[in-house]
């Protein structure tokens, strides 16, 4: 499992011309699912992405978690973060997991993250969905399992 970690001032998800989610401050994570994963990387991964502390305290240093400053996550399924790209020029994406490993261990990644208390809102897995961000830092991390 894989997650790409961006902290922004908002975030929304478009899907069909029609906005299905926005936040403001907190993280936009976009998270790739292998065949090998299951509920064991989803749980350390939540846990991660919910602790980390990388908002900036009153002195300027990045010391606070998203749950300190208020944050909400944006959590979004991106199944290319398991592109292969070695060979030739277009990506494999036979690393990825199918939609019927993946979408059950995408829900449960979120179900996760909220019940730490933090809101969480998602894209449509599995839907052709337009990102738009505002990135605060920049600050972006990758965490995998």
């Amino acid at each position: 499992m894989k997650a790409v970690i961006q902290r922004v001032t908002q975030a929304s998800v478009t899907v069909e011309g029609k906005e299905i989610s926005k936040i403001e401050k907190g993280f936009l994570v976009l998270v790739g699912i292998t065949h090998t994963d299951t509920e064991k990387e989803a749980d350390f991964i939540a846990k991660k992405v919910t602790n980390l502390r990388v908002f900036e305290d009153e002195n300027g240093k990045m010391n606070l978690s998203i749950k300190d400053v208020g944050g909400e996550l944006l959590i979004v399924s991106q199944f290319t973060l398991y592109g292969e790209c070695e060979k030739g020029n277009r990506p494999s994406f036979t690393e990825a997991a199918k939609p019927e490993i993946a979408n059950p261990l995408y829900e449960y990644f979120c179900k996760k993250c909220e019940e730490t208390g933090i809101k969480v809102k998602k894209g449509i897995f599995g839907a052709d969905m337009k990102v738009n961000l505002l990135n605060d830092g920049p600050v972006t991390l990758i965490i995998e399992k």
